[in-house]
């Protein structure tokens, strides 16, 4: 009965976060402006746009505009191996990066939310990301890491000059600074993505061809991609816990499902191409959660914005409720290709029949409460008669 309830009760979370409930964009939309990241056009291209000092790239880390410039110089560098799966590099899966980044700005999660600094306030420095801010720290790991990853792989080939990264100007030590100061600090996570981009690489000859660059190896990347992705939010979540005193209780319980819910949907090689992943986001909330937000009757959230809330909390209580067991039951189901496929394809089927309503996920959760406590009984049970 379990794994069936859990992949039952996951499939259903997942109709409620998947993007396909969104009116699908065609490719020709690829070319509005509000499919980007804000301030997309004014971001460095590739690396020699940015600064150069005493013979070293300069980018600072905590300018929104430079850390975006690092997405976009990402972006155009892989362009290449994903030409075949969407026009103007629409199918490129390293998207999601960046289109996350400009969400984070538009809704001000970049700010200083101690209420220390105008960093990232429009009435001050707009364009800064607040070394105190849970988001833009979080995101570090998911920018600088990576982009760094890409160097030590070779995807920018043979530089003139060696790369800095300039520091913060506190919290120092939660960061590292160059290719061999986070080799040196985190070599697993660094491993993880410069395999990532070791592996685009190597199909440098056959991703120009739709028929030599089939879906398997597509799911490859994907895989590779998510791995190193669930890497880098494993590492920086327990180092950045102080920075969530910062926020609202509600955005702070946000921040952590989302981090969540990340491992869920990487266990499925979710695609985040350009589209797909502008679709995932529209049902995202579009300001930070306050003190007096109460779920699901947030009145400036959409029903679907109230839904997405309520299944990520749903999902972060129950998964820690069975002490992981509902992530495990979802990993096992999705290790394999083709039921990573089938499970696109049933949350797909469940989104175009129907719709899950909010009433199913409080007893999702209470149905976990109430299994917690019976299996908490259990084991005192036979504690007491010396079984355990």
């Amino acid at each position: 009965m379990w794994p069936c309830f859990g992949i039952h009760v996951l499939l259903a979370v997942a109709v409620t976060l998947s993007p396909v409930t969104a009116e699908a964009q065609s490719e020709n939309d690829v070319t509005g402006e509000d499919v980007y990241p804000p301030l997309w056009d004014l971001a460095p291209g590739n690396l020699l746009d940015f600064p150069v000092k005493d013979n070293k790239i300069v980018i600072s880390a905590w300018n929104y505009q430079d850390r975006l410039g690092v997405y976009k110089s990402l972006l155009n560098a892989s362009a290449k191996y994903f030409a075949a799966f969407g026009p103007q590099n629409s199918g490129n899966i390293l998207w999601g990066l960046p289109l996350q980044h400009g969400w984070q700005f538009r809704t001000g999660r970049l700010a200083d939310h101690s209420g220390v600094t105008s960093c990232g306030y429009e009435n001050g420095e707009l364009l800064c990301q607040s070394v105190r801010s849970w988001w833009s720290c979080m995101n570090y790991y998911l920018a600088i890491i990576p982009f760094l990853g890409a160097v030590e792989a070779g995807l920018f080939g043979q530089l003139p000059y060696e790369i800095e990264i300039l520091p913060p100007e506190e919290q120092k030590v939660d960061f590292c600074y160059s290719v061999k100061d986070c080799w040196s600090r985190m070599p697993k996570l660094m491993d993880e993505w410069k395999t990532f981009f070791e592996y685009l690489l190597s199909t440098e000859h056959t991703a120009v061809n739709s028929d030599s660059f089939s879906s398997f190896k597509l799911d490859d990347a994907l895989g590779l991609m998510w791995k190193a992705h669930t890497t880098s939010i494993a590492y920086a979540l327990p180092r950045f816990q102080d920075r969530l005193k910062y926020l609202s209780d509600p955005e702070a319980n946000f921040g952590e499902d989302w981090a969540d819910a990340v491992d869920f949907i990487a266990a499925t090689h979710f695609s985040t191409d350009l589209l797909t992943t502008n679709n995932f986001q529209s049902f995202l909330p579009q300001r930070m959660l306050v003190e007096g937000d109460v779920l699901p009757s947030i009145s400036d959230f959409s029903p679907e914005q109230n839904k997405v809330l309520v299944s990520l909390r749903v999902l972060h209580k129950a998964n820690k409720l069975t002490g992981g067991l509902l992530l495990k039951i979802w990993k096992k189901a999705m290790s394999t290709e083709a039921g990573r496929k089938l499970g696109r394809k049933l949350i797909e089927s469940l989104v175009s029949s129907q719709e899950l309503e909010l009433l199913d996920l409080v007893g999702i959760q209470n149905y976990f409460q109430v299994l917690f406590e019976d299996s908490q009984f259990l084991e005192n049970k036979r504690f007491q008669r010396g079984l355990i």
